[in-house]
């Protein structure tokens, strides 16, 4: 059978190759390629006996699991499109999503089935289906003849304001972001992976090579008991890890605190948050055998850039005036710096966008192009006129993040650029500051705020600091004025970043 251009054509393929070997371990269960895809083809077959079609958006409420990508796979298959919000989404914004995707089916674990009889939204979807599927009616699955501008995907980004931005990933987006993680990850079908970021359980799939399900629920970041992970990743001699910067920490400390080893580990990539030397330096300590690669990167265009955690090191010196190296930008990847814009960037040629362009070693927001980087939003003009340039048939997105290129091409983050604080006539980044608070004996995390008209350095300890200590050191740094929280608020994606709007609330 001819594939169409469709993602789900890699996982085929790696299971032609690679029958009898597991595909996913999760929990108690486990399934080869051959079995997973006897079971997507069931699925596919019984979802068009559902009613569900090509070009139909279905909502998915199924956490982390064999039955989530067996479904993901089943909808590629007949040309649907699978629709995700994170598991920590309000009701509120529940239903924001709800009306900008617009879905002909649900699909969801029997406790979401339940959440929608209380959802107006939901119910308003015509077809709702549990996780169940038929076996053995395979005959009836017949792929869709997708393109590479088909939907394949669409998730929503963070934000929690204003009409939810829904980003398309395309069957060709899929696909190039699927060659460029498979360039920078490199999984061979000997591999075991613990891919914590759920992107890469697909990317692992088409590959051919064995992922193991952490035993973490997501949605709730801080119940992570690395003690169990620990374990998993040494009954299945696990050789990579990909996952956030929150879970790799979490994991190292528990593997110093009670000298746990775990030889087996080769590989160990993280992102989705900036990711300071002194953090970098717990993973090496933890994981001492295994090569560390911080990616840099965000929805729309993943990755961007890339450093190892050794060569990140070599930057802990001068935090306050060099920002936070990411690395050299990803081959296809065309990373520019342009001045510092609020509203939309409106230019109609390459000569106009050069104008905006700074020089190496001027802070200014972090723009890029390439295949991989996505280019449409679902429903939503304003925010594809907000974050993206189009200059012909190309389309540079606009990150959010300021930093600026060196000499040498290799890129360096300052942070967010709606933090930059001007203050006294020049421009000043928190980042910066976060970088230094976090290689303080003591500290947790920090940051800058200007609060009142007042530079304020905003400090989370750690159990036992000396605060006295601590609050002499950021007063060297800096004229700040110094308060001390028990917790800064962080984003619910990662658990990671730091929530500004909620921190500035918290300390009105």
């Amino acid at each position: 059978m001819t594939q169409p251009f469709n993602i789900v054509r890699h996982f085929f393929e790696a299971a032609k190759r690679h029958p009898d070997t597991i595909a996913i371990i999760h929990q108690k269960q486990q399934v080869t390629f051959r079995e997973f895809e006897q079971q997507v083809l069931d699925t596919a077959a019984y979802f068009t006996e559902k009613g569900i079609g090509k070009g139909d958006r279905v909502m998915l409420f199924v956490p982390m699991s064999i039955d989530l990508y067996r479904i993901v796979l089943a909808l590629f298959h007949i040309g649907a499109t699978a629709v995700f919000l994170d598991e920590w989404v309000s009701k509120k914004r529940l239903e924001a999503c709800c009306q900008v995707a617009q879905c002909q089916a649900f699909i969801g674990i029997f406790k979401a089935r339940v959440l929608a009889l209380f959802t107006s939204e939901l119910r308003k979807i015509p077809i709702k289906l549990g996780t169940g599927y038929k076996q053995n009616s395979r005959k009836n699955a017949t792929a869709a003849p997708t393109t590479a501008s088909d939907t394949a995907l669409i998730t929503f980004t963070t934000g929690s304001t204003g009409t939810p931005k829904a980003a398309k990933r395309t069957h060709g987006f899929l696909h190039e972001q699927f060659q460029a993680l498979l360039e920078k990850i490199d999984p061979h079908p000997d591999d075991i992976d613990m891919p914590v970021l759920p992107i890469v359980l697909l990317i692992n799939l088409g590959a051919g090579c064995t992922s193991v399900i952490a035993d973490f629920k997501a949605s709730k970041p801080n119940s992570l008991k690395p003690e169990k992970v620990v374990r998993q990743l040494q009954k299945h001699r696990v050789t990579r890890l990909v996952a956030s910067p929150f879970f790799v920490k979490q994991l190292a400390k528990y593997c110093i605190e009670h000298a746990v080893a775990v030889p087996s580990l080769e590989k160990l990539f993280t992102g989705g948050a900036p990711v300071f030397p002194a953090e970098a330096a717990l993973y090496v300590q933890a994981f001492p055998e295994a090569t560390i690669e911080i990616v840099y990167g965000s929805t729309e265009a993943e990755p961007i850039s890339a450093i190892t955690a050794t060569a990140l090191l070599l930057e802990k010196d001068d935090l306050l005036q060099q920002g936070l190296k990411v690395g050299a930008p990803y081959r296809k990847a065309e990373v520019r710096i342009v001045q510092v814009k609020v509203g939309a960037i409106a230019c109609e040629s390459e000569a106009e966008l050069a104008q905006l362009q700074l020089r190496p070693g001027q802070i200014g927001e972090i723009i890029v192009a390439g295949p991989h980087v996505l280019q449409e939003y679902l429903n939503n003009e304003e925010a594809l006129k907000q974050n993206k340039i189009f200059i012909g048939e190309k389309c540079w997105h606009r990150t959010g993040d300021s930093g600026y290129l060196n000499e040498k091409g290799e890129l360096y983050l300052t942070g967010r650029c709606s933090t930059l604080l001007h203050t006294n006539g020049n421009l000043l980044a928190p980042f910066l500051y976060e970088n230094y608070f976090s290689s303080l004996a003591g500290v947790e995390m920090g940051t800058v705020l200007q609060l009142n008209g007042e530079l304020t350095a905003v400090l989370e300890l750690k159990p036992g600091a000396d605060k006295a200590a601590v609050q002499e050191q950021v007063t060297q740094a800096g004229q700040f004025e110094v308060r001390f929280v028990s917790k800064i608020p962080r984003d619910p994606r990662h658990n990671s970043k730091i929530d500004y709007e909620r921190l500035r609330v918290q300390l009105v």
